[in-house]
């Protein structure tokens, strides 16, 4: 039996690596802002490595939509491990805050990527969206989930507004981001980003409105039609990161 049924618009959202980047470059402008970010410097792994540990969080939550139900039971039962390890060397419990904080981000990523890209979402299928995240914070045990779309919702923009702040540490990740992605292909990313991220987020990192990012849009959506979209995509993918990222359409 598989997580997800093979048939379900979760599917389509992380079976397109074009959808998984979007979703990766909201992720990686809310990040920046969770008050919990602290625990992410704690390994060192993040300022190190951000795209890196951005990605391998993705390639998690693709995993998941894309495996057996006990594939995906054991994956949420590794990355709750890993967890509980970093916890016990820093001593200090992670607060469930901060683990609602990334499901809600991959839960609102996954639909807003899909939607500047595709089409709009019905209701169901954005119920959908959240039942399949909503089974992964329930394995993890994360406490206070909503118990569905509309709810979460409410749920989520009382997060937004309570649990994110711009610090040292937002400015320092966004250093980090130019550093690893170069000139060019951080300010689309920041483009990107201000077109996905909910107004809170824009707020706090200034993003502005991603006009100069719509026409690139457009003709991307244009290049798909034409199948050239693979072309042009890996032209602008860090060679770093490459065989990283076009590994994630593969999994799917």
């Amino acid at each position: 039996m598989n997580f997800v049924s093979k048939d379900s618009i979760v599917r389509q959202i992380w079976g397109k690596t074009d959808t998984v980047l979007f979703i990766f470059a909201g992720a990686a402008a809310e990040f920046s802002l969770n008050k919990a970010v602290d625990w992410l410097y704690f390994t060192g792994k993040l300022p190190k490595d951000p795209l890196g540990r951005l990605f391998s969080t993705v390639a998690y939550a693709q995993k998941i939509v894309f495996s057996t139900s006990d594939q995906a039971h054991a994956a949420i039962d590794q990355i709750t491990l890993i967890h509980e390890q970093v916890e016990t060397a820093r001593n200090a419990k992670i607060p469930d805050w901060a683990y609602r904080d990334v499901l809600f981000m991959l839960i609102n990523y996954s639909i807003q990527a899909f939607e500047l890209l595709e089409r709009k979402l019905s209701q169901d299928e954005k119920e959908e969206v959240y039942d399949t995240f909503f089974r992964v914070g329930n394995r993890m045990k994360i406490n206070e989930l909503p118990e569905n779309f509309n709810d979460w919702q409410i749920k989520h923009a009382q997060q937004l507004k309570e649990n994110l702040a711009y610090t040292h540490f937002s400015k320092d990740l966004y250093l980090q981001y130019q550093k690893h992605l170069g000139k060019l292909r951080y300010l689309l990313m920041h483009e990107i980003q201000a077109l996905i991220v909910p107004g809170r987020v824009n707020q706090l990192l200034q993003l502005g409105k991603g006009k100069s990012v719509i026409p690139i849009l457009w003709l991307y959506k244009l290049s798909r039609k034409l199948k050239i979209d693979h072309t042009i995509r890996n032209l602008i993918l860090p060679g770093r990161y490459k065989e990283q990222i076009l590994g994630l359409g593969r999994n799917a």
